[in-house]
């Protein structure tokens, strides 16, 4: 019982510790954030944060791994929905992780996290495509196109995350569904 409420202290620590780096990447470089900063933010001492990270580096070092890992999983998981629900259940990750998103697309984010976020995207609608029109994943042009559609999806989400107007969700998925349709369309000739 006491192992538990010990591993969800800790997970909330963590929380707390990736919260904070995740808001100070909004508004400043990585190398201008100190361990201090994010303790205080985090509202823990400076020993707790050293007891999961060895210093900021390592922090954003495992919050991206972890990101990129469970936005692979993510992709993989929708990979098999019709274009509308794809985007949906898109939509409504990136609206849950708001935080997370105004990070990775954030001018301060480091590590090109944005175009590791489109890589992966990318890679699937290769795949996806390949499959749909019988090119090997190697064409070149199914290549350029993929990259055009993936960040043409990602710039459309970043858009929407810094969106001051804050369209609603439904409206995102509908503009999404449309271009990446005409995509297709376009694919296909």
């Amino acid at each position: 019982m006491e192992e538990k409420k010990t591993d969800r202290r800790t997970l909330k620590t963590r929380k707390a510790i990736c919260d904070a780096i995740m808001e100070f990447l909004i508004e400043k470089e990585l190398r201008k954030i100190t361990v201090q900063e994010i303790s205080d933010k985090a509202d823990i001492n400076r020993a707790t944060f050293y007891k999961h990270y060895l210093d900021v580096y390592d922090l954003y070092d495992k919050l991206e791994q972890d990101i990129l890992i469970e936005w692979g999983m993510l992709v993989l998981k929708l990979q098999e929905l019709r274009t509308e629900e794809f985007f949906r259940r898109l939509v409504d990750y990136v609206d849950r992780n708001r935080l997370m998103f105004r990070m990775v697309f954030s001018e301060n984010s480091p590590g090109q996290l944005r175009v590791k976020f489109e890589k992966i995207l990318e890679g699937l609608f290769k795949k996806i495509e390949s499959e749909k029109i019988g090119v090997k994943i190697t064409d070149v042009k199914l290549s350029y196109r993929t990259a055009y559609r993936a960040q043409g999806c990602i710039s459309v989400l970043s858009k929407w995350i810094y969106d001051s107007e804050g369209q609603p969700k439904e409206f995102i998925v509908k503009i999404l569904a449309e271009l990446d349709s005409n995509t297709e369309k376009l694919m296909r000739q």
